[in-house]
């Protein structure tokens, strides 16, 4: 296989994913349509180049059902990756749309082979999808209704479209769509470039391959017949070198990883120099919470990808300020165990292992009740999907089931304090640090060193998107803790099963030698054998502990109170085991490492060496809040 045959299979398979993690999950599909089978129920019509306010125009093929009799809704797939060949989940999209009589539409965002114009992230939502839904709207086979639907990239741009309230815009199906949030309410993570103010580096990989915006066109205004010619010759995807990008995210500068590695000329270097709080972000296809929400959404979560956090926060946000009393009552949403845009993918017959850890059974009729909620809102049907969907359905793991809530947290869900502690030697797994239900009586303190030169793995967790950089999902941490950079506070056996349901909240209270570092926080399952499995973890960069607006540095030996965004999770602790917190200060290269100098980071070469220390008493009471399913 060359490597433009190589290309053309994974962004096919990528439309309902990032191109570099949907290949696995393609191979998995349940009852995986052909191209033969797509073509028997659709008239295609292909290369349509729609035309935006400016002028532009957008390479779009439309599939419309050959039976219908008389106007047809219409389902929207718009993304940046190549759809030359139509295959892998956007096959599986456009045969489930069309089998069910709706008009199946994807679209490349400008700049993106075929599509005239520059490449902007998030392909413009405000103004190119608002022109789109316009112009699908007005269509003599249209019948004026229109719901978006995709997985990653093909779900973020949603977001700030559904800002708009366009009147052809019935419903919405994002999934996995963190990456297109800016802020809602403490999460600034701006598109997944940030989480607690440190560079998740998944985006600078992810660019490495996307950001192109020097390569070969064809002249602008071509006739459809044309294009139609020339898509059979030439594919216009990248071939991009290999990059082992393990070893390529621990080079310094970080700033000139992608540039080093041989990509393109495009936004990376401005995004890494940007703060969390840069106006810039603001002025972006992001959606900030300051913002309306004018459409009924099904949003499809998960529990090892990367923004789950914002996900669950934008969920509820809207619930609460969407426009109308309809867009508020229209909010429904799925929390699946899977890792990044798995949905479609999970097993029917087998057990789910999300990283090592079997989570069980763990799919569900995804496009049965997608286009019941579709058939609702598109075509009013009276078809009972309110009375029979619940608000929020929710995998538990540890328990290995799907529950149902009206809301999220759900209500009956109560909070449990743990306060870490120790004898002073909570270093490693085999130190004696300790969890408490109530507050240590004396004044201890627990201190490591933390070397950028020499950072904590990472291992598991929600990732996406690094090209094998770090994996996500659980795994056994036993050799991490190890590491005399890593406290462990463990809790008692548990004598009945515990199940944490909810936002898990850690409060740390350090201080340290250097003017600026992080501290990361990991939630951890131990079984009765001993192996440590993880459930969520979160960072903060310590400059940023009053606000992302307010960069501070810190005071050698002053304590600061530090509050990282939560955690969040469902997952049963059984009897007989324990719960277990880690304490750090890096998982590289999930986040990018602190040099610990105060600088930049992004444009630095030389690191300081850290001595953090962590501090408990009634007056320092580092803690963990969990939320509890009594």
């Amino acid at each position: 296989m060359t490597g433009i045959q190589r290309q053309r299979t994974a962004v096919a398979a990528g439309l309902l994913g990032l191109v570099i993690t949907a290949l696995p999950a393609v191979a998995q599909l349940r009852a995986e349509p052909t191209l033969q089978d797509l073509e028997r129920i659709s008239t295609a019509d292909t290369m349509v180049m729609m035309p935006m306010r400016d002028g532009v125009r957008l390479a779009t093929d439309i599939y419309r059902p050959k039976n219908a009799s008389g106007k047809v809704p219409v389902v929207l797939l718009k993304t940046p990756y190549n759809f030359n060949e139509i295959g892998g989940s956007s096959l599986q999209w456009a045969y489930e749309a069309v089998s069910r009589g709706y008009a199946f539409v994807i679209q490349n965002e400008r700049g993106r082979y075929y599509s005239e114009g520059e490449w902007e992230l998030l392909g413009n939502p405000r103004t190119d999808g608002y022109d789109a839904l316009t112009w699908l709207a007005a269509q003599d086979w249209s019948s004026g209704s229109v719901a978006t639907v995709g997985c990653s990239s093909p779900a973020e741009w949603q977001l700030a479209l559904a800002a708009q309230s366009h009147p052809a815009h019935k419903a919405m199906v994002p999934m996995a769509a963190g990456a297109g949030i800016g802020r809602v309410g403490e999460f600034h993570e701006q598109g997944n470039w940030y989480k607690g103010g440190v560079h998740q580096t998944l985006f600078s990989v992810w660019l490495y391959s996307v950001q192109q915006t020097t390569y070969p066109r064809f002249p602008a205004g071509l006739e459809q017949a044309q294009l139609q010619r020339l898509r059979k010759l030439y594919d216009l995807a990248p071939d991009m070198p290999e990059v082992d990008w393990k070893k390529q995210l621990t080079k310094l500068p970080s700033i000139e990883w992608l540039e080093e590695a041989g990509a393109n000329t495009g936004p990376v270097q401005d995004l890494m120099a940007r703060t969390p709080d840069d106006p810039r972000w603001y002025r972006s296809g992001l959606y900030h919470d300051d913002e309306p929400f004018g459409v009924p959404a099904f949003w499809f979560n998960s529990w090892f990808d990367v923004s789950q956090g914002p996900n669950l926060a934008l969920f509820n946000h809207v619930r609460e300020n969407g426009a109308t009393a309809r867009v508020r009552d229209g909010q429904f949403m799925v929390v699946a165990p899977t890792l990044h845009c798995r949905f479609l993918s999970t097993p029917e017959n087998k057990d789910l292992i999300a990283g090592e850890l079997n989570v069980g059974r763990a799919a569900l009729p995804y496009f049965e009740q997608i286009f019941a909620f579709l058939d609702h809102y598109l075509r009013n049907e009276d078809n009972g999907f309110h009375k029979k969907t619940p608000r929020v359905q929710y995998y538990t793991m540890g328990a290995n089931k799907w529950e149902h809530a009206q809301a999220w947290p759900p209500k009956n869900a109560t909070s449990m304090t743990l306060y870490l502690d120790s004898g002073g030697r909570a270093n490693s797994l085999f130190g004696d640090g300790v969890l408490r239900d109530a507050m240590p009586a004396a004044a201890r303190t627990d201190t490591f060193v933390y070397d950028p030169m020499n950072p904590v793995p990472a291992l598991g967790g929600g990732v996406c998107c690094n090209q094998g950089a770090a994996p996500g999902g659980s795994y056994d941490q036993r050799a991490i803790e190890a590491r005399a950079d890593v406290l462990v506070y463990d809790g008692p056996v548990l004598e009945r099963p515990l199940q944490v349901t909810g936002h898990i909240k850690p409060t740390l209270y350090v201080s340290s030698d250097v003017k600026d570092t992080d501290f990361t926080v990991k939630l951890v399952d131990v079984h009765p054998d001993g192996t440590a499995y993880n459930v969520d973890d979160t960072i903060l960069r310590a400059r940023y502990r009053d606000g992302y607006d307010k960069p501070a540095m810190m005071q050698s030996g002053r304590v600061y109170e530090l509050k990282p965004t939560p955690m969040s999770t469902s997952h049963v602790f059984r009897k007989g085991h324990r719960l277990r917190v880690e304490i750090s200060s890096s998982k590289f290269p999930q986040y990018m490492r602190n040099l610990n100098t105060g600088g930049n980071n992004y444009d630095e070469t030389k690191a300081v060496v850290a001595r953090n220390t962590v501090h408990y008493s009634v007056k320092h009471p580092s803690r963990i809040v969990l939320s509890i399913i009594p």
